[in-house]
């Protein structure tokens, strides 16, 4: 299969990296010694952290400290891309981001990619919807559609203490009782007993920031489907298929505030992340949820999300990824964020704005649709081998050592005051 992807998102290179892995990150080795390199021809024009480059200092005071621990010279191996990532523990500052229902993600795809991400014992959102759409029962069926298959498929490669699990809930998967269902299921219990089991609070996403999630649906399944979701025939009566919508949900401060306490008290071992839209407040909403307890807050830029939108949405509403960087700042809570990343450059971009780790999700589905065996982990091995040089390069042998003075925009990287929780945003 080819094509999964729209726009400018740069599908042939995911699927290179997913067949060669870390041989993808250099030159074509062919071209090694019969061709000079130097700064690659101007690509098209991309978003800000595109522009940003990442700068090495003179003077190396942490790699003097590194050599003194190890005795010699520190190389890029040395550097330790450990990471928590919203109360798991992770070898990468990754996560596979969230996807739910959409037809692309709900053949073998999503059983395969949870078999991989878990495999590299990176933790894995699993996205809205797919109980509603793809089946109630509990949790039964197992097939790569339902989400215990996904759940089975990531614990059983996931190594012992490493990575985890979280399901996502919307409106819809709230009235179907997901979090209820798998906090109580059997098949979940290796992942709550031993700390790896999380459920995140779906305020929004980064495709269509202020609308619930839509897909397209035929005859059958609208029918079937009629009395959880708003229907539209917007694509003509000739065609069979509609639009299924499903609701945004409703939040103000003291919701979200509410909602993160209910979450705590009612399943209390389970870790709390919270999905933001790139929405012009997004600061204030993610100082709300770390101050009521969130593990996480993960955070789409418009240039995230895998799932159907309107065209107008893609290209002209919500905030980039770089400004939802800039307005959070200097993070008082682990905030996970995606948006176009693929390759290291990006993803360290992320993380010395910030972040402590970045989210894989157009990126994982390509790859995985290269290769359901191994192809996202050859495109995380690619990107991890990525990530320790370009560490190594500033000095710093440690992903979360990476910072803001490692980061050089045209624009400037300026940091705003944060808003005080309570303030209102405009």
């Amino acid at each position: 299969m080819s094509g999964l992807s729209a726009g400018s998102f740069p599908e042939a290179a995911v699927r290179e990296r997913a067949r060669r892995g870390t041989g993808a990150a250099f030159p074509a080795l062919e071209d090694y010694g019969r061709v000079l390199f130097g700064a690659p021809e101007a690509g098209p024009p991309g978003d800000e952290l595109d522009a940003a480059r990442l700068v090495p200092p003179v003077f190396v005071p942490e790699r003097l400290e590194k050599l003194i621990d190890l005795a010699r010279e520190p190389l890029h191996g040395d550097v330790d891309l450990g990471a928590e990532v919203g109360g798991f523990a992770s070898p990468l500052p990754l996560y596979l981001s969230a996807f739910g229902s959409t037809q692309v993600a709900s053949a073998d795809l999503g059983r395969a990619a949870s078999a991989q991400a878990g495999a590299l014992g990176v933790p894995m959102v699993v996205g809205e919807n797919v109980v509603p759409v793809n089946g109630y029962g509990r949790l039964s069926g197992g097939g790569g559609k339902s989400l215990l298959g996904r759940i089975e498929a990531y614990a059983e490669a996931v190594p012992d203490g490493l990575g985890g699990v979280v399901v996502q809930q919307s409106t819809e998967d709230a009235d179907a009782e997901v979090w209820n269902l798998v906090y109580s299921d059997p098949s979940a219990l290796p992942l709550l007993e031993s700390g790896r089991l999380g459920f995140e609070l779906k305020v929004g996403q980064g495709a269509k920031p202020g609308l619930g999630g839509l897909t397209v649906v035929g005859a059958a399944d609208a029918d079937r489907l009629s009395e959880q979701f708003a229907l539209e025939p917007v694509f003509g009566a000739g065609t069979g298929r509609v639009l299924r919508c499903a609701s945004p949900g409703t939040f103000t401060e003291e919701i979200l505030r509410q909602q993160i306490r209910l979450m705590r008290n009612n399943f209390p071992r389970a870790r709390v992340w919270v999905k933001l839209p790139p929405g012009r407040d997004v600061a204030l909403a993610a100082a709300v949820a770390w101050e009521a307890g969130a593990d996480a807050v993960t955070v789409d830029g418009a240039e995230g999300g895998s799932g159907w939108a309107p065209t107008s949405f893609l290209s002209g509403v919500g905030l980039p990824l770089a400004e939802c960087l800039r307005r959070i700042g200097g993070p008082t809570g682990c905030l996970l964020v995606s948006g176009r990343v693929w390759e290291g450059l990006r993803a360290a971009k992320c993380l010395a704005a910030g972040a402590r780790a970045t989210g894989l999700g157009r990126a994982a589905l390509i790859a995985v649709d290269e290769d359901p065996v191994a192809g996202l982990t050859r495109l995380v091995e690619c990107l991890a081998l990525e990530l320790r040089l370009i560490a190594s390069a500033l000095g710093k042998y440690h992903a979360a050592a990476l910072s803001p003075d490692d980061l050089w925009s045209p624009t400037g990287w300026a940091v705003p005051a944060r808003t005080p929780v309570g303030a209102v945003a405009r």
